[in-house]
């Protein structure tokens, strides 16, 4: 299920860090000329995307499930209009 978020909110001022990664995979990472911070940072962005996906089904999820209860009940507005 894909839920639209706004994206995350990049304001162009970076940080250093310190990261703990397997020195192979950093080694092959160099080799094959990936920027490094670009992937941490897409990675990072990606990750707090689901987090936020997912607190909102919990923090919403509640009403889903009433809403979905009353469709069930009751129908939509267009079930006498639709033809399929």
């Amino acid at each position: 299920m894909q839920i639209a978020l706004r994206p995350v909110p990049n304001a162009g001022r970076k940080r250093p860090v310190n990261l703990s990664l397997d020195s192979d995979l950093l080694k092959l990472g160099k080799e094959l000329g990936i920027n490094l911070s670009s992937v941490a940072e897409a990675a990072l962005a990606n990750a707090v995307r689901e987090h936020l996906a997912q607190r909102w089904l919990e923090e919403n999820g509640e009403a889903i499930q009433a809403f979905n209860l009353r469709v069930d009940e009751r129908g939509v507005f267009s079930d006498g209009l639709r033809t399929f």
